[in-house]
């Protein structure tokens, strides 16, 4: 049995192999490569810069309708249109305001994943938008240039909102990364692409029936809001921005081919150098910036294979550890326009001191349990002084997969199992992969953004987890600061 440690380690330009007797899905059945359609690529959000230098944005959470499988109109929610939303693109120390309306039938709201930002506006259950209701948030980004995602986070239901086709991308930019030599041109050679499952009625409608212990999980491939999706290639390197937008599935990534790629970003943003790759493991939440090359004339297939690294797991076929699934077909032109060399080197990323404020904390991820405990949205679980860096320590104490997220902060992987993380996890996360019995130690800073009535949250985001209690809450507090949450109405709450 390949051990945890030899599997992350051995991602690193690892042959490309397909597990005896697992068929390849095509990303919809009965599809053929020919009938695929374009990959969408969302729209960039429209602004308005104003006189103040603020910098303004609407969405609206509404109901639709859309052709996921051809021929099929599948009811959808989105946002500011049927499914999914636009790409959200700011700069850094740029201020932003949002204008949210929530046209739905029952209260949403809009977190903003991966961003640093104070908890009032950060947009977890908390903050629920009523329907027909406005939320307007502001908050000035600081933080390097990353992909980050925005989605519902009402407890209890965020699963359900998830997949009925609320997400969108968040895009921040900055000096530094502008410099570099990578692929920008975005929806030409710089794609955002959000990958997630789905299961079909007959008549085309969302199949949220027979869910399993890790949630919903789907026997349709759609990347982008759509099923059998293929990428005309007009450049000789593509960068693709990979989002896991499923609600409980595991994804690793390889092309069909084998060909190596190169890692260039995590959650956080830039890693130090790129890394080459010929695969990699994204769970829900996650996110990966990747540049593969081409040559004129050819097709490849991204792919996910099934999950080598099961051990621990109880019933790993029921959790689509044993699946196959194309994702997209990437079609290269005749003539593909030449893309710069990718730099050696990208953006530096300091090691974060030594904890400052001991003891170091425990997580215990167990059933639908952190440290033996649901959430409760009336119970603060803990205090974290600001200015801090501290020390945590995560444990899949279960046999089942888990992941993390820490809301408000990117943290560093010190330490996978008592061994410094492989290259794949080496980067700024806010959201990594925990698998059964294994150890995360990660460190990270809290600067700012006290708050002693709105907390911020870490959980599991396999979104069922998440909905069933694997939930706790945490505030920020400045010297002399002491908890004042705010009392909620679980009354308003989808959690039941």
């Amino acid at each position: 049995m390949v051990s945890r440690r030899g599997f992350l380690t051995g991602l690193a330009l690892a042959p490309v192999a397909y597990a005896a007797g697992c068929s390849i899905r095509p990303s919809a059945p009965g599809s053929a490569a020919e009938a695929s359609r374009p990959l969408p690529i969302p729209p960039l959000a429209a602004s308005i810069l104003g006189t103040d230098g603020v910098r303004r944005f609407t969405l609206r959470a509404q109901a639709g309708t859309t052709e996921m499988i051809q021929g099929k109109q599948t009811p959808t929610w989105g946002y500011s249109g049927s499914v999914l939303g636009p790409t959200v693109r700011a700069r850094r120390d740029e201020k932003v305001a949002f204008t949210v309306t929530n046209d739905l039938p029952e209260p949403t709201s809009v977190h903003w994943h991966g961003m640093h930002l104070p908890a009032k506006f950060d947009g977890g259950p908390h903050q629920m938008i009523a329907p027909g209701a406005t939320w307007a948030p502001t908050w000035t980004v600081r933080q390097q240039a990353a992909t980050l995602w925005y989605h519902p986070h009402p407890h209890g239901a965020t699963e359900k909102h998830v997949h009925r086709g609320l997400s969108g991308f968040f895009l921040i930019d900055d000096d530094a990364s502008d410099a570099l030599d990578l692929p920008k041109d975005y929806g030409v050679d710089d794609i955002p692409l959000v990958i997630q499952d789905r299961r079909f009625t007959a008549e085309g409608a969302l199949d949220e029936s027979d869910a399993t212990d890790v949630g919903l999980l789907g026997d349709t491939i759609v990347t982008n809001g759509i099923a059998d999706a293929h990428l005309p290639v007009i450049t000789d390197r593509v960068r693709l921005r990979i989002l896991n937008g499923s609600s409980g599935r595991l994804y690793q990534l390889a092309f069909g081919d084998g060909r190596a790629f190169q890692l260039i970003a995590t959650d956080g943003g830039l890693l130090p150098e790129p890394v080459a790759l010929t695969r990699i493991q994204l769970s829900p939440g996650e996110r990966v910036e990747l540049v593969v090359a081409l040559q004129p004339g050819e097709n490849v297939t991204l792919r996910s294979l099934p999950i080598a690294d099961r051990a621990g797991i109880d019933r790993a076929g029921e959790f689509g550890f044993d699946d196959t699934f194309d994702i997209l077909a990437l079609r290269a032109a005749p003539t593909l326009r030449p893309s710069a060399a990718l730099p050696a080197t990208l953006i530096p990323m300091p090691a974060l001191a030594a904890a400052t404020t001991p003891p170091n904390r425990a997580f215990d991820l167990q059933w639908f349990m952190i440290n033996n405990r649901r959430m409760d949205m009336n119970r603060i679980d803990m205090t974290v002084p600001v200015d801090t860096t501290e020390v945590w320590t995560v444990r899949n104490k279960d046999n089942w997969p888990h992941n993390f997220h820490v809301h408000d902060v990117q943290f560093q992987i010190v330490a996978v199992d008592g061994t410094p993380p492989p290259p794949a996890l080496s980067g700024w996360k806010d959201t990594v992969y925990t698998a059964p019995g294994s150890t995360y130690t990660l460190a990270m800073h809290f600067a700012d953004h006290t708050d002693p009535t709105y907390p911020y949250m870490y959980h599991c985001h396999l979104l069922h987890h998440e909905d069933q209690g694997m939930m706790g809450q945490f505030l920020v507090l400045a010297p002399g600061q002491r908890p004042a949450p705010a009392q909620m109405d679980m009354g308003s709450m989808g959690h039941g």
